[in-house]
């Protein structure tokens, strides 16, 4: 059971989306172990420390100063009726001054996934974005063969922007993206994928 509450949290109907805590190791490592298969495909290469203590330590400390600096929101998704560790939801790369924006990613854990869990966690976090943070504009990649993210994108706002050409290593490749993006005061209408 994951009981104590950090400072930060974000209610949604069914979940709690909050940061991470050292407790979460043993449900973390086994969530992402247990889902290896469904993830990897779609994410960096994992270090070899991946899923050890001290690798989810570092992201722990990381994810406090990150968000206290506000630079980054990494939140786990907690189901409030059981407490269980569904995925994670990230707001990273936060730009203040003219640009005003930020990039969300997100994973889910295969037996959760296909439940509606990230697309309320991705809206929850994008309104949390635009109201209390005062960004304006959210970006989000995904692989042009991931339908099922492309699917979740476009459910929550965000419009197709086009391909970036070698945007991330994935599996040890580099590999194109397609970019989309969710505006505050968006005008743009439906925009057709490419």
């Amino acid at each position: 059971m994951l009981r104590r509450r950090p400072k930060l949290a974000i209610e949604t109907e069914r979940m709690t989306l909050r940061l991470p805590l050292h407790e979460d190791y043993r449900h973390w490592a086994g969530l992402r172990e247990a889902s290896a298969a469904f993830l990897q495909p779609w994410e960096p290469a994992w270090s070899s420390d991946h899923l050890t203590r001290k690798s989810f330590s570092a992201r722990v400390y990381w994810a406090q100063r990150a968000s206290s600096e506000e630079s980054a929101l990494p939140l786990f998704l907690i189901r409030r009726e059981d407490q269980s560790l569904l995925g994670a939801v990230t707001l990273d790369n936060i730009r203040r001054g003219p640009a005003q924006a930020g990039t969300i990613g997100y994973w889910i854990g295969q037996p959760y996934a296909r439940n509606g869990y990230m697309r309320e966690a991705v809206v929850a976090l994008i309104h949390y974005a635009f109201t209390r943070l005062d960004l304006s504009r959210i970006e989000s990649a995904c692989l042009p063969e991931n339908t099922p993210s492309r699917g979740l994108l476009e459910k929550c706002g965000y419009k197709y922007e086009g391909v970036a050409q070698s945007y991330l290593q994935i599996n040890g490749r580099w590999r194109n993206h397609v970019l989309y993006a969710n505006l505050r005061s968006d005008r743009r209408g439906r925009t057709e994928v490419g």
